[in-house]
């Protein structure tokens, strides 16, 4: 089971009820603003899919609002309704009190949040204490033509979406022509929808979380595996009385906000240095091999980049965590879509590490490797009289000339 598998298993069960933890977010915040002290200042921030009295991101753009710099911060919530996967609904003590609380509103109408720049009880300060609420027409979905005047009124999105709808959010963030940073899965870059953005530097990985383990709460009896919820113990996430915490290893964050990791550049070994020095088994002492039906060669480790290739190379999907736009450029995807190709195979006859053999057409789907001969304990497929292996799927890049 690879290490996404809870972030899998949640978004085909449509469970989107996943909250971000404040330290993960004032990381990834600290780095647009060491990057650029004026990121967020005059700005007005809008925190879709979000609910103050349970999510961070509000608190934490509230307790920031002055030494952000922040003009207005917007934040919008689903109706309890609208969310297939909740269970019970009890309103907060927040909303309850207000004397604008309606019952059933409550339960079909999402909300709005505003924090600007007044100081509505009077304590010399401006934070959390100080929004200003109120029920939308809607049910608060990022779709409706309410909330989508929100993203229009607005200069930068940020939040965790639903998992389940992150390709169409993303979108939705691109139609808009807006700044964000947005919580995904890692895996996000290889789909038709989001690759494009990738290679056309219209959406980058964040400056943290990358290919490290990040820790959500979850509703309290959420099925999630016993072993995640012991690593995010470990991790200093206990379970309390409020929520169940779970870690997804693959899940990171996807912005068009510059930051500092982006521009810092890999320290490479020459082909020539890689091959006599490389720490890797199958790099050390052997040729860089050419794909079969791609015009570039194989390079299974970010760190065997070869610094004087001046070719395409395929590298794996981890390789954008360290992406420099400004020493490398995107060239393709070993996907059929991208249409980046140069060959295609005739149906194939795939033999498993077991030996069983299967007539498929999976080689059309990826980058190829031909062998001398079958490798242990690894599937491969026949094609001719001839012997293949797939790769992983690689992102296509190459050196930018300076």
């Amino acid at each position: 089971m690879t290490k996404n598998a809870n972030l899998s298993a949640a978004k085909n069960a449509k469970n989107d009820e996943f909250y971000t933890q404040w330290a993960d977010i004032e990381r990834e915040m600290n780095a647009y603003i060491e990057y650029d002290q004026d990121a967020f200042r005059d700005k007005t921030i809008l925190l879709p899919c979000d609910d103050p009295e349970w999510s961070n991101f509000t608190k934490f753009f509230a307790l920031h609002f002055r030494d952000y710099g922040l003009k207005k911060l917007i934040s919008t919530s689903y109706a309890p309704n609208s969310n297939a996967g909740l269970t019970s609904y009890q309103p907060t003590i927040f909303e309850r009190s207000n004397p604008a609380y309606d019952k059933i509103k409550s339960m079909e109408r999402g909300r709005m949040f505003i924090l600007e720049e007044a100081d509505v009880n009077d304590d010399g300060i401006i934070n959390i204490d100080d929004l200003q609420w109120s029920y939308l027409e809607g049910d608060g979905d990022f779709r409706s033509e309410e909330v989508i005047a929100l993203r229009d009124e607005a200069d930068i999105v940020i939040t965790n979406p639903p998992f389940s709808l992150f390709r169409e959010f993303v979108t939705w963030l691109i139609d808009g022509g807006i700044k964000f940073s947005v919580i995904g899965s890692g895996n996000a870059p290889t789909t038709k929808e989001i690759f494009p953005l990738i290679k056309e530097n219209r959406m980058w990985k964040g400056a943290t979380a990358n290919n490290t383990d990040m820790v959500f709460g979850v509703p309290k009896g959420t099925d999630i595996k016993e072993a995640d919820k012991a690593k995010a113990a470990r991790l200093g996430y206990p379970s309390d009385d409020d929520y169940d915490y779970t870690r997804l290893g693959n899940s990171c964050w996807f912005t068009n906000i510059d930051h500092g990791r982006r521009h810092e550049p890999l320290h490479l070994m020459t082909m020539a240095d890689n091959i006599r020095f490389s720490r890797h088994a199958e790099i050390r002492g052997a040729e860089y091999q050419k794909y079969n039906n791609f015009d570039a060669i194989e390079v299974p480790y970010t760190d065997a980049i070869p610094s004087d290739w001046e070719g395409v190379m395929g590298v794996p999907f981890s390789y954008l965590d360290k992406y420099n736009p400004d020493q490398f450029e995107i060239v393709g995807i070993t996907k059929t879509w991208f249409g980046a190709a140069i060959k295609t195979y005739p149906q194939q006859i795939q033999v498993s590490a077991s030996g069983k053999r299967t007539k498929v057409g999976k080689l059309n789907d990826g980058a190829v490797l031909k062998v001398a001969k079958p490798l242990d304990g690894k599937t491969y497929y026949e094609v001719n009289g001839e012997i293949f292996i797939q790769t992983y799927p690689r992102v296509l890049i190459r050196k930018k000339s300076i």
